[in-house]
């Protein structure tokens, strides 16, 4: 386990009971789309998943020169 985790779940420990039903039923939710093999996105992230697939449609596609540009710049990082 992550400390980030491990820290959450000790404060957790003392949250109001309602909080704490709260985050075991997210935990539960991301543990079944786990074992499903299923992701289910946030509208936030469908939104940017719209205006990237409406950027390709209007051909504001980086150039196979320029994505490899990016991938050896980061590569070295």
């Amino acid at each position: 386990m992550i400390a980030k985790l491990k820290d959450v779940l000790d404060r957790a420990r003392k949250w109001p009971e309602e909080m704490q039903r709260e985050l075991a039923e997210i935990a539960i939710e991301i543990d079944r789309e786990i074992a499903e093999g299923v992701y289910h996105p946030t509208a936030d992230e469908l939104r940017a998943i719209e205006e990237a697939q409406a950027a390709v449609r209007r051909g504001e596609v980086a150039t196979e020169a320029e994505v490899e540009a990016v991938f050896a710049k980061n590569r070295g990082a």
